[in-house]
């Protein structure tokens, strides 16, 4: 499943979700905005950045990485991309947090005593998605989170329980409509393996007016465009090829003159011997 992209999605849609999970929210959470920045003059790209919102009276900014793989480096990168983000834009702000979510605590780098300063402090939180407590008794937005995490035999009943307590519970600022789309978006690619219809059958919805099905069926409408051209390209080279080898033009010349590749060109020489 491609967790990073729907973790954007996530946070970049519902923002505040994150300060469902750190401990001391700031007052202006519900209009924080979630950005994807780059460190000037490095290579560095630090994909979660909550931002505050222009006035804010704390110009708290909060750095979010979501590690759903192995990786020891991650400790190590994550607090220079963030320090040289704050050296880099110090004026903008007066104080900082790092939050890291794990789905369990395995994945977390072993080495915790390099960056010890960072890791004791009240400015860095770890969230461990499997120790939020039951998916029942989460929050909507949390409980969206966890069905990330979800085991294949487990995670369709989740889904179908979170799409029935969004359609009946007040969500707040959270558009339900939007909830359901990010809810059928991971089971997607959870189960890219089944149809459409046993999709919409395991959630107990249509699928057929969410963005997520109509941006694959649009893929699918480009894809088939894409063969089309493919196809009369085909057709147009297996006509023309042999008469240009009559005239005694090399492939070479051919392919310089179609502009096609000259395995194209080999190609349709091929087909017609």
């Amino acid at each position: 499943m491609r967790r990073d992209s729907i973790y954007y999605q996530i946070f970049k849609r519902f923002p505040r979700l994150l300060f469902e999970l750190v401990d001391d929210p700031p007052q202006e959470a519900q209009n924080y905005r979630f950005e994807s920045v780059e460190v000037k003059e490095t290579t560095f790209r630090i994909d979660g950045v909550f931002l505050p919102p222009e006035g804010a009276a704390s110009r708290i900014v909060f750095f979010v990485e979501i590690q759903f793989q192995k990786d020891e480096a991650l400790y190590h990168r994550f607090f220079t991309e963030s320090m040289m983000y704050l050296n880099r834009n110090r004026s903008e702000y007066d104080d900082w947090f790092c939050v890291v979510i794990f789905p369990d605590r395995s994945l977390e780098p072993s080495d915790k005593k390099t960056h010890r300063i960072f890791l004791n402090s009240d400015q860095v939180q770890r969230i461990y998605l499997d120790e939020l407590g039951a998916p029942n008794q989460q929050s909507i937005g949390i409980n969206l989170m966890q069905l990330t995490i979800a085991p294949d035999e487990a995670m369709a009943e989740q889904a179908r329980l979170l799409i029935e307590r969004v359609q009946l519970e007040q969500t707040g600022t959270l558009a339900k409509n939007e909830i359901i789309e990010v809810i059928t978006t991971i089971a997607v690619y959870k189960f890219s393996q089944l149809s459409r219809e046993e999709v919409e059958a395991m959630l107990g919805l249509s699928l057929e007016q969410t963005r997520v099905y109509q941006e694959a069926k649009a893929e699918g409408r480009e894809e088939g465009r894409e063969e089309g051209r493919e196809e009369r390209e085909a057709e147009m080279l297996r006509v023309t090829v042999p008469l240009l080898l009559k005239m005694e033009m090399s492939m070479e010349q051919i392919a310089q003159q179609l502009n096609v590749d000259l395995e194209a060109v080999r190609l349709a020489a091929q087909s017609n011997t």
